[in-house]
């Protein structure tokens, strides 16, 4: 399989690997081998480069599917289907374990899929229930944030996204029952003649042939056991599975975090249960925060004094403002030049005193050269420049030796 480049022969190659399964007489013989498989995977994941992640990912599936296929042939054994679910619980799901995280996660994404193919016909609600019943342990008892969250996206909220497809199979089953005793009915009060009667008997009780969950559609059988319908999925008891969640989060060894998560899945399994579906998915931001998420910024109040205090304005001015001003905001809430010299009351005084200049109406002032000094107020520094006057009284200053370039011993 390493060596294999070519796509339809990795394909023929894994389900030859995948098949082997079913070349051993025991079960016992089997199990070893997919326990060798998986501990042979766990080994040498780390040094798979990503070239040949795919392949190796097509080969757990078929493996995995193969196994699932062998316990099908026994019949769904209540006793075999704990070996197995003991067996890969062991060798990936358990802390203990040597799998990798990329062996874990994609282990966990086509648990279902799989279980799917093989039985989603002939399982019912309490073996399905079953076979999941390793995930609600680990789900309860993992330290690890990224099982947890794996766990709770590719089996609890597959089988949620999954309800209203379940149920609108179910339905169609229910119809097609209906439709069939209807037919009997009528054919009895015309009065046809038996044969006729029994042809389109046998026709009618076709579809709904056996239980509920195990109506099968034509497209199915004419694709193969190897194509699955995106109509056919698994059945579950809603509440079964809510109250089997409950039982194992609910325990005092359950970390808070793993409860929390899990708490959420029981609600929507027990609002399924209840006949209510999931409605269209919203951020959880928007469940906590009424405004849809975003923040709400408060404003601050001040009272008369504390807004004179504040801007520096006459009580007379002020009195069209109120005491409910919001201060958060830049935008002036006085019309006309004090309510921006009220906003800009922190200002130098040399721009204050430019201010009442302009609306007296004369012209502004030259700028005048300032001394310098450390800590001066106002507005920011200028550039100074010389004047000519200035150099010239510089020139008579003593200018600093230049440096003298030292040149190697070499070049004298």
């Amino acid at each position: 399989m390493w060596m294999q480049d070519k796509p339809l022969l990795q394909e023929e190659l894994g389900r030859t690997i995948s098949q082997l399964v079913h070349a051993f007489q025991t079960t016992e013989a089997q199990h070893l081998f997919l326990q060798t498989f998986w501990q042979t995977m766990n080994r040498e994941w780390p040094g798979i480069d990503r070239l040949r992640l795919d392949k190796f990912y097509m080969l757990m599936r078929m493996v995995l599917c193969e196994a699932l296929k062998a316990l099908q042939m026994q019949g769904w054994d209540e006793r075999l289907t704990e070996q197995l679910l003991e067996l890969l619980t062991t060798e990936i799901l358990h802390p203990d374990s040597e799998a990798p995280n990329g062996v874990k996660s994609h282990f966990i994404e086509i648990f279902l899929e799989e279980l799917t193919k093989v039985g989603a016909h002939e399982l019912t609600a309490d073996q399905n229930l079953r076979l999941i019943g390793p995930f609600c342990t680990i789900a309860a008892q993992t330290q690890d944030s990224l099982v947890l969250h794996n766990i709770a996206q590719g089996i609890f909220e597959a089988i949620v996204e999954q309800a209203p497809l379940a149920i609108e199979e179910l339905m169609n089953e229910l119809e097609e029952e209906e439709l069939s005793e209807e037919e009997e009915l009528s054919e009895e009060e015309e009065g046809l003649s038996e044969e006729e009667a029994q042809e389109r008997g046998v026709l009618s009780r076709e579809p709904p042939k056996g239980s509920v969950c195990r109506a099968q559609p034509p497209l199915d059988e004419q694709a193969g056991d190897d194509d699955d319908s995106a109509s056919t999925v698994l059945q579950f008891d809603y509440k079964a599975v809510a109250d089997r969640l409950f039982e194992m989060a609910s325990r005092q060894d359950t970390p808070p975090q793993n409860r929390k998560r899990l708490y959420k899945v029981i609600r929507k399994l027990q609002a399924l249960a209840e006949g209510l579906f999931p409605e269209a998915d919203i951020p959880e931001e928007a469940y906590q925060n009424p405004r849809g998420g975003r923040r709400v910024r408060m404003k601050k109040r001040l009272s008369g004094s504390q807004l004179r205090d504040k801007t520096g304005l006459p009580p007379r001015t002020i009195s069209g403002v109120g005491a409910d001003l919001d201060t958060s905001f830049t935008q002036p809430c006085v019309s006309g030049r004090r309510a921006k010299e009220a906003l800009h009351s922190n200002s130098s005084p040399g721009s204050t005193r430019r201010r009442r200049q302009r609306r007296a109406g004369g012209d502004p002032p030259a700028p005048q050269e300032r001394p310098r000094g450390h800590g001066r107020r106002g507005a920011p520094r200028r550039q100074w420049r010389l004047r000519a006057g200035a150099k010239a009284k510089m020139a008579g200053c003593q200018e600093p030796k230049a440096k003298r370039k030292r040149t190697p011993e070499g070049q004298k």
